[in-house]
């Protein structure tokens, strides 16, 4: 199944893409599946062990992610839009990320399920990303 179309340096998820990973508390994956590594351009053995922030686009503001974990560590249910970035760092693709908190043998984790945003909440996204 076709997850992506690209148009230029922009990998736009298809409507039927679903990206998860997990990671443990430290934020290292531990599962990711084939959608994120497709999309991503990693296979599973590259990802899992890696910290998550190897997709992290240099766009983000680091204000984002504090909010992120703030929230996760809180134990609460995160959301939001995030840019990565694509292994060789010259693509990048947007999601809306829904990151919530578990336990997994008496260990906190944390499950990152994504999809496509639409136009419109990357503008959003974008202009508000400007301001952090």
């Amino acid at each position: 199944m076709q997850i992506f179309t690209s148009n230029g340096a922009e990998r736009v998820l298809t409507d039927k893409a679903f990206l998860v990973s997990e990671t443990d508390e430290k934020g290292i994956i531990v599962f990711a599946n084939d959608d994120f590594c497709t999309i991503a351009d990693y296979r599973v053995s590259d990802l899992i062990g890696r910290p998550h922030n190897i997709v992290r686009h240099p766009d983000m503001p680091k204000a984002a992610f504090k909010s992120l974990w703030d929230t996760v560590h809180e134990g609460k249910i995160w959301t939001g839009f995030v840019k990565n970035k694509t292994r060789s760092g010259s693509e990048y693709y947007w999601v809306y990320a829904t990151v919530f908190p578990i336990t997994r043998n008496g260990r906190r984790h944390y499950i990152s399920c994504r999809r496509k945003p639409t136009r419109d909440e990357i503008a959003q996204a974008e202009a508000l990303y400007q301001t952090l």
